[in-house]
């Protein structure tokens, strides 16, 4: 249970990364697809760097975000394969994984960050969007994480199904 926490913490961080590389350092605005329209609406198409290598920074970063989310799920994946886990060890534990980043998702980016304009964070590299961000976007993705939700199991089953062939 420690590890499958341990691998949901990898998971957050590496989504973070994700956030910050496309927001704070590539700063083009098809990193706001899935923000609220109001924050697209106001949001430049991009922004020049603001030091030389900027953009190529925030690539590193998303790099390795994707390392850091898929590492945990192999580091998941080996870890159980070490201690013989089974089917529906193997599936609870990426089932759990899987919630713990949507609730960080949730709570951490939609609540804190996009609604209560957390550490000023998307007006911070954006300040346009100070005017629109606020406690009324909370839930405007509501039928996206749902649909994450839904197909959680299944991506979890499909990914025990993966390790118990080993």
């Amino acid at each position: 249970m420690i590890a499958t926490l341990l691998f949901s913490l990898q998971m957050m961080a590496g989504l973070f990364l994700l956030l910050l590389g496309g927001v704070g350092f590539i700063q083009d605005k098809r990193f706001f697809s899935s923000a609220p329209a109001q924050t697209q609406a106001v949001v430049p198409a991009s922004k020049p760097e603001r030091f030389p290598g900027q953009h190529a920074v925030g690539w590193v970063m998303i790099l390795l975000a994707f390392a850091f989310m898929g590492g945990a799920i192999v580091l998941g994946a080996w870890d159980g394969i070490q201690n013989g886990f089974g089917f529906w060890q193997f599936a609870l534990r990426f089932f759990a994984m899987l919630m713990l980043l949507k609730a960080f998702d949730v709570l951490f980016f939609d609540w804190y960050l996009l609604c209560n304009a957390g550490l000023n964070f998307f007006p911070h590299f954006y300040p346009e969007t100070k005017a629109v961000l606020g406690r009324h976007l909370f839930g405007y993705n509501r039928k996206t994480h749902l649909l994450h939700i839904l197909l959680f199991p299944v991506a979890s089953a499909a990914l025990a199904w993966i390790c118990t062939l080993f």
